[in-house]
């Protein structure tokens, strides 16, 4: 009789083993582009809005100046250099970057394409995430994504957008987001 005892108690020992083996081997809820996306945007929602630092060159000069956001209102005398003021649509559209409501245009030489000037938009909202990629198990735990982060222009006159699409202008970076599991959820550690 004592080692049928011994028997049974060591059988609900090795069910109990087996149970919090199982139990504990889980596998954890699995990081979708989607769910991965979700979480970086959010940490963007909660971060300060960020403005756009948009070069206008000479194409942009023109650009602004057909869709009434800034009008030439000098010209010096080597005929190349000029100030172009804001518009009131231009006041609410950007801000300059050296402050004031003049665009100082002074190229070295009259075939100086390579000039501009920084605008900086008024519109500052959040960065908008996208493209989540290449989601994949990090030594340690957790999991990383690349993913691209863009100057949200949500907002911004058709025409200043335009001109942030121009060659020279860059509005968006590639980035690499890492996960940890916390509490059987994921949760953004840290993006780089």
């Amino acid at each position: 009789m004592k080692n049928a005892g011994k028997m049974l108690v060591l059988a609900a020992l090795g069910v109990l083993s087996a149970g919090l083996l199982l139990n504990g081997c889980k596998s954890a809820p699995e990081l979708t582009q989607a769910n991965a996306l979700a979480l970086i945007q959010a940490k963007y929602d909660q971060d300060p809005a960020v403005g756009a630092n948009v070069m206008v060159d000479r194409l942009g000069l023109g650009e602004g100046a057909t869709a009434n956001l800034w009008t030439r209102t000098k010209v010096y005398p080597n005929r190349f250099w000029a100030d172009f003021q804001l518009t009131p649509d231009g006041k609410k559209a950007l801000k300059l970057q050296k402050g004031g409501d003049v665009i100082e245009w002074r190229p070295e030489s009259e075939t100086d394409n390579n000039f501009s000037v920084t605008v900086v938009t008024v519109a500052a909202k959040p960065l908008k995430a996208h493209d989540v990629s290449d989601i994949q198990d990090v030594p340690g735990g957790g999991k990383s994504a690349d993913f691209t982060a863009s100057v949200n222009l949500d907002g911004v006159p058709n025409s200043l957008q335009n001109i942030a699409h121009n060659p020279g202008n860059k509005l968006s970076d590639k980035h690499t987001a890492s996960f940890v599991l916390d509490g059987g959820a994921w949760k953004l550690q840290a993006i780089n």
